[in-house]
């Protein structure tokens, strides 16, 4: 069985971070892991709190992984300060990590913030590039591009402007235009466009973190980097088309719509 490792932080409600990334991770039929680096009281309204674990004690998580179940992909979502990721980043270079997805977490689907803003540097420079992936949506693709996004133009040149920076590939996600969900890839020094459905429903707490995750899992599987994150964008659809109807405010998806 193929091993996948998700390095996030938890949601106490279920929807998105590592719970998300793990019942992402069952539906493909992988064995997940978990690295936590913070501890959230959220729910579908919104976040209350958030609780950073010790850098020391994230990185004893991964020794603890790496040494015993090395994983075949890692995704990365929730890091919040500069400590966690620069020992994620040594760990993840003293460990030869590999098919490494990085969803860069800024905001959460009901506007809190989850990064602090000295973190958002330690990410550019010691995290994204290690990355094979890494999977912003427009909002986060304004940050890092240091350009606004709001239209399938500014999505092709923040995606240009961030994939000359790093060896990975960068996916800016379109969930958030008006008409359409496609996305754009940057990859090998041009653009390819991805085509989306845009479905009618409000509940899309977590997908960010699903998508990243299917994709790692996809990778992990011996995909090529275009078709997993194809085959994780037909998951993610039918995760959102599934219409599961729960909490107050924007719910989650039905991860486990396929089984």
């Amino acid at each position: 069985m193929k091993k996948v490792l998700t390095i996030a932080g938890s949601d106490s409600s279920g929807g998105a971070g590592i719970q998300a990334d793990l019942k992402t991770f069952a539906a493909h039929k992988l064995y997940g892991m978990s690295v936590i680096t913070a501890i959230t009281a959220q729910n579908t309204t919104g976040v209350t709190g958030v609780v950073d674990l010790s850098a020391d004690f994230v990185g004893e998580q991964l020794d603890a992984v790496f040494t015993d179940i090395y994983p075949d992909a890692i995704k990365i979502g929730m890091v919040s300060n500069e400590n966690i990721i620069k020992m994620i980043a040594k760990k993840l270079k003293e460990y030869d990590a590999k098919n490494i997805v990085v969803d860069p977490v800024m905001v959460a689907t009901s506007g809190s913030n989850l990064m602090e803003s000295t973190a958002t540097r330690a990410l550019i420079e010691d995290l994204l590039p290690l990355a094979d992936m890494i999977t912003p949506n427009m909002s986060e693709a304004s940050i890092l591009s240091g350009i606004e996004v709001r239209n399938r133009d500014d999505m092709e040149k923040s995606a240009e402007i961030i994939g000359k920076s790093i060896k990975g590939i960068v996916l800016v996600k379109g969930g958030h235009l008006e008409d359409t969900a496609d996305d754009v890839l940057y990859i090998d020094g041009r653009i390819r466009w991805i085509k989306g459905q845009r479905i009618n429903n409000p509940n899309t707490h977590g997908t960010g973190c699903t998508l990243s995750s299917a994709i790692a899992s996809n990778l992990a599987k011996g995909m090529t980097a275009v078709d997993a994150f194809i085959k994780a964008k037909e998951y993610l659809t039918g995760a959102i088309k599934s219409n599961l109807d729960l909490g107050k405010g924007r719910g989650p998806l039905n991860h486990l719509y396929n089984i």
